[in-house]
């Protein structure tokens, strides 16, 4: 019987600006007011996202200058490497394993290019070996940090004994956009923040938890509801208005089709874990699997104190959630751009 990887460790990370969502709605008022016809209208997303305050790599007078690819893509490499650091470093400490002994390294982020990639960046200030496999990752957007905790368990059970560390680092602050004049970049600057998060994961060994399963479901055509777009100024949201009734009305059964695959119904988890994408589809989804409204309140909590980071969002719920005593089992689920639904199953040590 092939070893079970182990979650050995789990931290998170944010970067040094704190900015409070109403300064952010007062800078956002001065630059899209008075080229938005229904803007004091738009302008409600503000207060009915949930979030007080939110992190990012530049201070929020930064993100309100002219700024092009070139601005946009030193903030991320600089962002980004430091986040790495931290948050690689937080998670390794957590599992009183060195830098040295990490056998492959998973980076996910969507949200800048790099190249050579951010662990290559930072190999020699943290201390990898020089024959670390390194396995970049892009493009999942909010289902990043779900997807990449099933991608580096994979790699542990594929050679267990190995060290699998995860980082997922995004930075979305970048992609705010004041030259564009479009209701979902209005909700994309109410909404996105930057973070990071790390795991430490290794097979045939005891850890926090178990990754006991994990798949993905891919919806056909549905290409539009969510990624980016490219311009000469930089990344733009596409971000649908549809997402929180299409999470309502497919989820359940895209879930219940994955657990299914393995065995499993709804019934036997303990606790869903869901990526707290906003509001209204943190709602959606407690209507689409009976949970009662309120009933996900981590993942309000992170929402209200970081806003969405992307990809490493849901791993900040799952801390969260393991923080408050792990349940005997945890489906930690993300929806991202492709569109596609993920799953990570996790079975308590204890």
């Amino acid at each position: 019987m092939p070893q079970q990887a182990s979650l050995v460790s789990i931290a998170t990370a944010v970067p040094p600006y704190c900015i409070e969502q109403d300064d952010v709605a007062v800078a956002a008022r001065r630059v899209f007011s008075g080229n938005i016809g229904d803007y004091e209208h738009l302008a409600r997303v503000f207060k009915s996202s949930g979030i007080r305050q939110r992190h990012a790599v530049r201070p929020l007078e930064w993100y309100f200058e002219p700024l092009g690819w070139p601005e946009r893509t030193e903030a991320y490499l600089d962002g980004g490497c430091q986040l790495f650091f931290d948050v690689a470093t937080k998670a390794l400490d957590a599992a009183d394993i060195d830098a040295a002994e990490v056998d492959t390294v998973v980076t996910v982020s969507s949200t800048g290019i790099a190249t050579p990639s951010l662990e290559a960046r930072v190999a020699s200030r943290i201390g990898f070996r020089a024959d670390i496999e390194r396995v970049p990752v892009f493009g999942l957007g909010c289902a990043g940090g779900v997807s990449g905790l099933s991608i580096a368990s994979r790699l542990a059970e594929s050679r267990p004994g190995t060290v699998v560390l995860l980082v997922v680092v995004e930075l979305c602050s970048l992609a705010f956009r004041p030259d564009t004049l479009t209701k979902a970049n209005i909700v994309a600057t109410a909404l996105f923040g930057d973070g990071a998060a790390a795991c430490v994961l290794r097979a045939g060994e005891p850890g926090i938890a178990e990754v006991e399963m994990s798949a993905q479901h891919l919806w056909p055509d549905t290409l539009d509801i969510m990624g980016w777009s490219v311009d000469p100024q930089g990344l733009g949201v596409i971000f649908d208005r549809a997402i929180p009734p299409f999470a309502e009305t497919h989820m359940a059964p895209a879930v219940a089709g994955i657990l299914d695959r393995f065995g499993l119904t709804i019934n036997d988890i303990d606790r869903i874990a869901f990526h707290p994408g906003g509001t209204k589809v943190l709602s959606a989804l407690e209507r689409a699997f009976d949970l009662g409204q309120g009933a996900l309140d981590h993942e309000r909590a992170i929402l209200t104190d970081y806003g969405n980071m992307s990809a490493p969002t849901a791993l900040f719920v799952l801390e969260r959630v393991l923080q408050a005593g792990a349940p005997s089992r945890v489906l930690l689920t993300a929806m991202g751009p492709g569109f596609t639904a993920t799953c990570v199953s996790l079975r308590s040590a204890t």
